[in-house]
């Protein structure tokens, strides 16, 4: 099995690079294939650009487009690893998606609408927040951000969305055996999930 890391945090070192190291680790472990993007490293610009809308008179997708879509056009499980800031995900993460996911790759125009290229593909979530998971959830947040990005998402390009693992409470100075647990959880996550 494929699997896609998008990994959107401008510190390579924080908690939200942890649990994703925990989950390419845990995945490479048990014999899967693993692409790792890490979209501030690449220094991915997440600006669509207007040649870049299908109906722009001049249309043509860039470079990097193109070569994030050979290196996905395969994946069977896109997971994506994120702060939440604001109740939503960072831009350069947002930005990636409408650049890479865009019309003839995750989804075609016919007639009656858009319909989806990957269908039988997975989606899978790890995001953390300042704020305890009980106040997202109480705050309305939580269903907000699952409806309107996770949900969407997914149906626009035909994805299964199988979970989304919050981590709540990520302060500065958080412990480190808080951080070995959550990694645990993730590693954990990746075995219910994906290993028969």
């Amino acid at each position: 099995m494929k699997h896609a890391i998008i990994f959107a945090h401008p510190n390579a070192d924080s908690f939200v690079g942890s649990i994703a190291s925990a989950y390419r680790e845990e995945g490479l472990a048990r014999g899967h294939e693993i692409v790792f993007r890490d979209l501030y490293r690449m220094k991915f610009d997440p600006c669509l650009h207007d040649s870049e809308i299908p109906w722009s008179k001049n249309f043509a997708l860039r470079d990097d487009v193109l070569a994030e879509r050979e290196l996905l056009k395969d994946a069977d499980v896109f997971a994506l690893f994120y702060p939440i800031w604001f109740n939503s995900p960072p831009a350069i993460l947002k930005g990636y998606l409408e650049r890479v996911f865009g019309l003839g790759f995750a989804f075609r125009r016919e007639q009656s609408g858009n319909a989806p290229l990957m269908t039988g593909r997975k989606l899978i979530s790890f995001t953390s927040s300042g704020a305890p998971t009980e106040w997202v959830i109480q705050s309305g947040a939580w269903q907000a951000m699952r409806t309107l990005f996770d949900g969407h998402f997914a149906a626009v390009c035909g994805l299964t969305l199988i979970d989304h693992v919050h981590f709540g409470g990520v302060v500065p100075g958080i412990r480190a055996d808080s951080v070995e647990a959550d990694m645990e959880t993730t590693r954990k996550t990746f075995a219910k999930r994906f290993v028969q």
